[in-house]
């Protein structure tokens, strides 16, 4: 996302000092790795039931993401109010102009109301304008009855936006007194319109939410609190929303919806129950809209092993770093406290591994394979340098897979002589398989596994004969969110087959994902969740399950998305699916997800029926370090930094970690591992470490 300022800074870093060449690489620089990507999209219930795009196009904004952030702060809160009031203003200057338009012509006559400052014209206030001057231009408002139309709220909200950016001059009573007769105009006089208007009644909503966000901001004194946006994580979003205005309708939007699909926020991945922390979700929804630079998204050119953990892996390599593949952390082993000196900290004594694989020759594991210039992460491990690789192979060895008990060896390293410092990286839904000495002897520790939830998820990847704009989408290439369960969030990723080796090419790839339900387990809590715990073939039933709700979902649902995908009396048409035996490789190296691969081909007596589904992609992510960490209310302060320092020489990273985002991300994860290394190393500075000490 354009936000992600860490992780594009980190990226471009990579790549600048990865110093690729361009003649011999076509994805040498950082900008040939990622494409712009402006449209995005929910998908809308329409009053009359039918289900409609709703796609937005976000300008370019000044800057690249990673580009030095300028003097003035974008991330404070008092920025993002007069920027939900400039939205709000330009809504509702929409709002006007669509009702206009709708007018018939006669009713169009007329004059102007009178505007704020008695002039009919548009006014901005001044940072030097007196409280007392704000105070008659607000009483001007209620006696001439100025709020009484559209343009006369839009012309309240210019006078609120120039309040807000010179916070915290003037009394929060009265920017409270403000809001609360826009908010109550607005209502009176747009609500009526939006009966069989579509386009008036998503404007509604986004100004009924806009308002809702500033007036709990201003509300809750966020803006002067030093807890900024932490404040309000004890309230689940929509029931902070409620609290401040919002309607039901509005809570129900395409725009709410997709919120939730984005962070996975359902408690056990159950659609029925949206669950995420009102401050968690506020802070990532207000970065993502006023924050991002260059473009709303990024879209990665080729897969995400290949744009960007392979770069980081030759970097490292460069530098020096070794790399021991197939290690599988057992235990993370703290020193007995008895051991402790008076005075001295408690520290990891030893780290147990499994080995799962040894190479052939006992030199390092090279991960890395060459597609056409470019280097890439394969989707599954090269069995040829392994010792026994060929057995291997053919027994099925998972080496992904939490359940995969087979190994070539064990491994233990201890502190002094293998290594001084640990940096845990590792999903939360494997910490209480890994580090039970923490969890049983730390309450912090258990307290975060038990409270800080993750969800599994689903996937699966379609490539087909037709064009977009043949199965019925006309649209340019986007994303988008809010569609029907259980794959409620599809990426048209169209741009990826000149990247895949087909004979002949297909016309189309789409992505979907969503949370999985996953009630085998008991419920998304760490603790309560543990792998070893799940039912026998636990990870197999989910995975069939995928099938199960894919194959369902383009059955039965795909028709509201792709209307020339599905035949005339109904049913997807499966001919459109290309399969394996059509390929050179069922997918790019690194087109796939690690560990997974197209099931198998068909034949060609096949080629008509639902099995053709079998050579496609799908996933279930239910290993514990796969699982996404989820944000629900009154989770954050059980979150650990990686700044804490109770042991001596361990630090945490992943985001999981309270880490100034506290959402399920790559920026997240980025911002932890960077205070994992000032932890370490005292650099990055805090300080460099950009929107740490967002509000």
């Amino acid at each position: 996302m354009g936000f992600y300022e860490n992780a594009f800074r980190i990226l471009r870093e990579c790549y600048a000092e990865l110093n690729r060449d361009p003649r011999k690489c076509r994805m040498a620089d950082w900008r040939d790795a990622f494409a712009p990507e402006p449209l995005i999209g929910v998908m809308d219930r329409s009053q009359s039931g039918d289900w409609l795009p709703w796609l937005a196009l976000f300008p370019p904004a000044e800057g690249l993401p990673g580009d030095p952030v300028a003097k003035h702060n974008p991330f404070s809160i008092a920025s993002y109010l007069a920027r939900l009031a400039t939205m709000l203003r330009m809504t509702l200057a929409g709002a006007q102009k669509h009702q206009r338009e709708a007018e018939p012509a006669g009713a169009r006559a007329g004059t102007n109301p009178e505007s704020v400052t008695g002039c009919g014209k548009k006014r901005s206030t001044s940072s030097s304008e007196s409280g007392d001057e704000i105070a008659a231009a607000i009483a001007r408002l209620f006696k001439y009855g100025l709020l009484a139309t559209i343009a006369g709220l839009g012309e309240a909200v210019a006078l609120l936006e120039g309040m807000l950016w010179a916070l915290p001059k003037y009394p929060t009573n009265i920017i409270i007194r403000l809001l609360g007769a826009v908010a109550s105009e607005a209502r009176r006089q747009i609500e009526p319109l939006i009966d069989n208007d579509d386009e008036m009644r998503r404007m509604w909503e986004v100004i009924d939410l806009t308002l809702a966000v500033m007036t709990g901001i201003v509300r809750f004194g966020l803006a002067t609190d030093p807890r900024g946006f932490d404040a309000i994580d004890d309230y689940e979003l929509r029931e902070w929303l409620r609290l401040n205005g919002a309607s039901e309708r509005s809570l129900d939007s395409a725009v709410m919806r997709g919120i939730y699909d984005l962070a996975f926020a359902y408690k056990d991945g159950d659609p029925n129950h949206p669950n995420q922390a009102a401050g968690c979700a506020m802070r990532g929804s207000l970065r993502m809209f006023f924050t991002y630079r260059g473009a709303f998204f990024w879209r990665m050119q080729a897969a995400m092993g290949d744009v960007v953990f392979a770069p980081f892996y030759e970097v490292l390599k460069q530098r020096g770093v070794t790399f021991n593949f197939f290690h599988r952390l057992a235990h993370l082993k703290l020193v007995e406290v008895s051991a402790l000196a008076p005075g001295e900290r408690a520290y990891v004594e030893a780290l147990d591994f499994d080995v799962q694989a040894l190479t052939r020759d006992g030199g390092e594991y090279q991960p890395l394979m060459d597609v056409r210039g470019l280097p890439c992460w394969p989707s599954q491990p090269d069995f040829s340098q392994l010792a026994d690789g060929d057995r291997m192979r053919q027994e099925g060895w998972d080496f992904e897979s939490h359940w995969e008990g087979r190994k070539a060896a064990t491994r233990t390293l201890h502190v002094g002589a293998d290594f001084d410092f640990v940096v845990l990286g590792v999903g939360l839904g494997a910490i209480p398989e890994v580090a039970r000495d923490l969890t049983a002897r730390d309450q912090r520790w258990h307290d975060l596994v038990t409270h800080v939830t993750t969800v599994a998820t689903q996937a699966f990847q379609i490539w087909m004969r037709e064009d977009m704009a043949t199965l019925g989408w006309p649209q340019r290439q986007t994303a988008v969110s809010a569609f029907y369960h259980p794959f409620d969030t599809w990426a048209d990723m169209r741009h990826l087959v000149s990247e895949e080796s087909w004979p002949v090419r297909p016309r189309a790839i789409s992505y979907f994902c969503s949370a999985l339900p996953d009630t085998e387990l008991n419920g998304g809590s760490a603790e309560q969740s543990t792998a070893d715990s799940a039912p026998k073939n636990y990870a197999v039933r989910q995975r069939e399950q995928v099938r199960r709700n894919a194959v369902d979902f383009l059955s039965r649902r795909i028709k509201h998305l792709w209307p020339g995908a599905v035949r005339p009396h109904g049913g997807f048409r499966w001919e459109l699916l290309m399969t394996a035996h059509e390929a050179a490789h069922p997918a790019s190296a690194g087109a796939l997800a690690a560990g997974e691969t197209a099931a198998k081909s068909v034949t060609p007596a096949e080629d008509a029926g639902e099995s053709r589904f079998d050579t496609q992609f799908w996933t279930a992510n239910v290993n514990p370090s796969d699982r996404y960490v989820q944000s629900p209310p009154k989770t954050t302060g059980y979150r650990i930094s990686p700044l804490d320092n109770t042991y001596d020489n361990l630090t945490v990273a992943g985001d999981w970690t309270a880490c100034g985002l506290n959402v399920g991300c790559v920026e997240a994860a980025v911002m932890s591992g960077r205070l994992a290394a000032h932890a370490l190393a005292g650099t990055p500075a805090l300080e460099e470490i950009v929107g740490y000490d967002h509000p």
